[in-house]
């Protein structure tokens, strides 16, 4: 830190606001430097923070938090944000218990709204907006979202029902990026704003105007003020914040710290509701992420390498394949189609890609129209993101018994993002919606054999699968024989068995870890690893018929919520059948938590889900007998 003069000099508020007008520059060239070092090694998001570095600045030198409040949308573009605020521990960015890669309540009071999804952000800052007024506050609330949040419904419900006498600032945070490219009307609105000339004659005419006006009292300014708009509103007809009663400035270059500046101070003394509108750079100060700000909008652990084939790709190119002889195939992705792998899809097979903008719910009710006449959609989304769209699903596809298949990416807990991004909630939601069925490969060819079966079956379908690459423990363990193209039931053992783990998923390689442990005392275990899980049923009747006689013990593993988990699913289906009701089982799956993380420690550790719990578990319970 000691080669960072300004930067070191920072460690509150207070601090920043002491510093000279004229040292912002330099400050924002060493944020920069520092974010490129840090991020590079810990992972994390740094395109987007690189890009409202000034944005960040002037905010905190013109407020006064935690009084006034800041809400960042998603929240993934805070870190300068953090860094003013005292927290400048990056070294344990996205780690279990270390710095959160989101703004987080609980991590400091300049936090005072949590994220780590999209289009929230003016929701959350309406609510205190709103609150602040009915006390009487003098606080201010600014929002920071950028214009891809747009392509999310929830910002236009919350400026509908934004007032004008709010002390409400919301900064439009333009970079015509979110994570793919921004797709919509309302990204190409913003653009056309920023390049009319009509626009700008607009505003100089009306400088013009004012500048030749003597005797400017405190009355007068306010006068000339909305004389202004009034101008602007007959020449360049409004645009469509004013027409919601919003006072719009811009657009400014948001990377020029004063221009940055001198608006946000402009802002503040109207004391309403005003949105700035600030064209930035994505990346801006590093090269490779100027250039290529999607590969650099997440950065891994240890910094950008060659991409690997992972589960994502895979889909990808599965289902382009597949689209060749069916034209009845189109694949969706709610302004992911990288991060889904969708991007194979839409480089092959364009005429039948969709990308709906940040807009899950959008995009499922959208893929059961395309069902109900005569398409086969697969919406590619990640698990945490599919929670928006649950309604949908329910009443949309399922009730209609519509030939949707939900491609679930980044399931199981994900410990860079955390708790905003664990893909945990997903089977217990999806086991129970009627007409649905759950599909969970653990290897590119279980992938392919679940694509091809939701086509055939032509049902409501889920299929997913864990962030990253085929694991190669579980593939060497469970599949040296295919089972004839068909979703299965598969186990590692044969003969007798004490105890029998009962999963899905990549946690599948604690449970062959714990049979090792199981080995070391004497124990005799196997795995039956579940290709699908949904209908219940049939999968119960497949893991009895793998159940030996010597078995007295099944232990569930599941790397989800317990609450209505595939766990408590299959319990109650097996328990019914003949043999089973008096055998002992255990359940290891995350108990009524968000898993949040400790520090030191990994989160299936915090969770209870190592082979070392399993084997505990089995232990006390023999105990106890």
């Amino acid at each position: 830190m000691t080669r960072y003069k300004r930067l070191q000099r920072i460690n509150s508020v207070s601090d920043l606001k002491r510093m000279k007008e004229a040292e912002m520059p330099l400050l924002a060239q060493e944020i920069r430097e520092f974010l490129c070092e840090k991020v590079n090694i810990t992972g994390g998001h740094l395109a987007s923070n690189l890009g409202v570095v000034e944005i960040s600045m002037a905010i905190h030198r013109h407020f006064d938090t935690p009084k006034d409040h800041v809400v960042y949308d998603v929240g993934h573009q805070s870190y300068v944000h953090k860094l003013l605020t005292g927290r400048k521990d990056f070294d344990s960015l996205r780690t279990p218990g270390g710095l959160s890669g989101f703004t987080k309540r609980s991590e400091s009071e300049h936090d005072c709204f949590g994220a780590g999804h999209s289009s929230t952000s003016l929701s959350a800052a309406l609510g205190f907006a709103e609150s602040d007024a009915r006390r009487g506050s003098d606080a201010y609330t600014v929002v920071v979202l950028g214009d891809g949040a747009f392509t999310g419904g929830m910002i236009h419900e919350a400026i509908n029902n934004c007032r004008r006498d709010l002390r409400l600032i919301i900064i439009i945070n333009e970079n015509e990026m979110s994570i793919s490219r921004n797709r919509g009307g309302f990204a190409k609105h913003l653009s056309r704003m920023r390049s009319s000339k009509r626009y700008f004659k607009v505003k100089d005419v009306t400088t013009d105007v004012i500048e030749k006006i003597p005797f400017i009292g405190k009355g007068t300014v306010n006068f000339i003020r909305d004389t202004k708009q009034a101008l602007k509103n007959a020449i360049y007809q409004s645009n469509y914040f004013e027409h919601l009663g919003l006072y719009y400035m811009g657009p400014v270059d948001g990377n020029d710290y004063k221009s940055v500046s001198e608006v946000i101070a402009v802002a503040k003394s109207l004391k309403r509701s005003t949105v700035i509108h600030m064209v930035t750079k994505k990346g801006k100060g590093y090269k490779p992420a100027e250039d290529m700000p999607q590969h650099y909008h997440m950065v891994p652990r240890g910094g950008v390498k060659p991409e690997t084939e992972g589960f994502s790709v895979n889909l990808g190119k599965i289902l382009s394949e597949k689209a060749r002889s069916c034209d009845d195939i189109c694949g969706i992705t709610a302004a992911m189609p990288h991060g889904t792998g969708l991007e194979v899809m839409k480089n092959n097979c364009r005429e039948r890609f969709y990308d709906v903008g940040i807009a899950e719910e959008h995009a499922a009710t959208f893929a059961a129209g395309l069902a109900a006449n005569g398409m086969k959609p697969y919406f590619a989304c990640y698990s945490s993101f599919l929670q928006r769209a649950y309604d949908n699903i329910v009443h949309d596809i399922a009730l209609q018994m519509l030939p949707v298949t939900l491609c679930i990416d980044r399931t199981g807990l994900n410990e860079g993002d955390g708790a905003t991004h664990h893909g945990i909630f997903d089977v217990s939601f999806l086991s129970a919606v009627p007409n649905m069925e759950i599909y969970t490969p653990v290897t590119y060819d279980g992938l392919k054999k679940a694509v091809y079966t939701a086509y055939n079956k032509g049902v409501p379908a889920a299929i997913r699968y864990p962030k990253g690459a085929e694991n190669e423990l579980i593939k060497t363990s469970f599949y040296s024989d295919e089972c004839d193209g068909e979703l299965c039931v598969k186990c590692d053992f044969k003969g007798e068995a004490d105890c029998v783990i009962i999963t899905y998923g990549d946690i599948a390689a604690e449970a062959l870890k714990a049979e090792g442990l199981f080995d070391e005392k004497g124990i005799k275990c196997g795995t039956v690893l579940l290709e699908k899980l949904k209908p219940y049923g049939e999968t119960a009747k497949a893991v009895a018929d793998m159940i030996p006689e010597s078995c007295k013990c099944l232990i569930f593993l599941e790397e989800g919520i317990r609450n209505g988990g595939a766990a408590q699913c299959l319990y109650d289906k097996l328990r019914s059948l003949s043999g089973f009701e008096n055998k002992r089982y255990i359940i290891r799956a995350i108990d009524d938590d968000f898993v949040l993380g400790e520090k030191g420690r990994t989160l299936r550790q915090s969770a209870g889900l190592t082979a070392e719990n399993i084997v505990e578990s089995y232990i006390n319970q023999q105990n106890n007998l």
